[in-house]
């Protein structure tokens, strides 16, 4: 890359990657104040499983409506626009008094969420090199792990001493800073491109139509089960260390440690990626999470459980940005936006239903049998990959 063009990817990587971050602490907060709530408000399992659902039910919203308007609108309006709806949303929830009200603000804060994180794939995707475009992918999914690792600290020193409405509160200040750097962002040059814009249906119909239709099968299946997984394992973490004996307070410092193996993740993947291609670092990422998860959910001893809990998180995060840098490279700028949108909406669907199984199971089954269940999810994956997945490396976008 030249000069100008390293330098206005930087840029855009640091815009995108700072409201991700702050993205990714709010949801990380979550499964602390999750399990914080608990006993303040004595939620029983199943209420604190809807917690977690009602957060994916939006974002399941956002992914479809937002993608479909960024093909529309375009992808920097959009960026924008969800981005003031978490902020706003996050901030409210931090006054709520009730299960039924914080439930609320969690469905628009889960719009913003889920309209964003593939509206921002997409405008980076198509605004950097083929040669450089997975490796800034994973990159900006990094911003993600920063945010996890965010969420621990602030959780581990701020919810024991000044309570969860604080770390919320924490949460979504500094985003309206990332709204302020979004306001000067150009829109995607691929984009503005297209001359005519067509209507949602004609996009809808397109991204099934006979050329997409293998891709759009694969997608929709790699998004659920990963999405069904993650979040069933990951927003519970804190609370299964409870079930397991350990304090509220130790949970969540020893929570932080696993999230410190988040970052290791994304950069491998980052240096992988376009060397040995999407498909083999999502397969191989992918396979590592199936593993870890089958381990972690076996594990009794402490060392046993933060050992197979950081390899979890190593796996599992790296995958996820193969996954972002792979999506929408699958189809031509015209239906990107609703492609990618569609495909992550029905992954957010797995997302609802994850954390709703430990909240139903959790009282009468064990944590070994239910996380057998997250890593058959990810080996069906797995398998939807190497049989119609193809590979994407350094392919100029259509």
């Amino acid at each position: 890359m030249n000069d100008a063009l390293k330098q206005n990817t930087r840029k855009l990587l640091g815009i995108a990657g700072f409201a991700w971050l702050f993205d990714a602490m709010d949801v990380g907060m979550l499964s602390f104040i999750q399990a914080a709530l608990q006993k303040d408000w004595n939620l029983s399992v199943k209420e604190m499983g809807w917690i977690g659902s009602v957060n994916s039910i939006g974002m399941a919203a956002g992914a479809f409506l937002f993608g479909l308007l960024a093909d529309r609108i375009g992808r920097k309006p959009v960026f924008l626009i969800t981005l003031l709806l978490f902020t706003i949303g996050s901030g409210l929830s931090a006054f709520t008094s009730t299960l039924v009200l914080f439930l609320f603000f969690r469905f628009f804060i889960g719009m913003g969420l889920g309209g964003e994180l593939p509206v921002a794939s997409t405008l980076v995707s198509e605004s950097v090199s083929a040669k450089d475009r997975g490796r800034i992918i994973v990159l900006l999914e990094s911003f993600w792990a920063g945010g996890w690792l965010l969420a621990a600290v602030v959780s581990y020193f701020i919810i024991p001493e000044y309570g969860w409405r604080m770390a919320l509160l924490l949460g979504a200040i500094p985003a309206l800073y990332a709204l302020y750097l979004r306001w000067n962002l150009p829109d995607s040059a691929r984009f503005q491109s297209v001359k005519t814009k067509r209507s949602f249906i004609l996009n809808i119909k397109e991204v099934w139509s006979r050329p997409h239709i293998r891709k759009t099968i694969m997608l929709w299946i790699v998004w659920f089960c990963v999405v069904f997984s993650y979040y069933g394992m990951f927003l519970w973490l804190p609370s299964i260390m409870v079930m397991k004996g350990f304090s509220l307070i130790k949970s969540f410092g020893y929570v932080l440690i696993m999230t410190l193996a988040q970052l290791p993740g994304y950069f491998t993947a980052a240096w992988l990626i376009d060397r040995i291609g999407r498909k083999w670092v999502l397969i191989i990422f992918l396979l590592g999470t199936s593993i870890s998860a089958w381990l972690f959910g076996n594990a009794e001893t402490l060392p046993l459980l933060i050992t197979y809990g950081i390899l979890l998180s190593f796996f599992n995060l790296g995958a996820w940005g193969a996954l972002y840098a792979y999506s929408p490279e699958q189809y031509p700028t015209a239906i990107r936006g609703t492609g990618v949108g569609m495909a992550t909406s029905f992954g957010r669907i797995g997302g609802i239903l994850g954390p709703l199984l430990i909240g139903f199971l959790g009282s009468e089954t064990s944590i070994s049998a239910i996380f057998s269940i997250f890593c058959a999810a990810i080996i069906i994956s797995v398998v939807s990959i190497a049989l119609l997945g193809t590979e994407t490396k350094a392919k100029d976008l259509a």
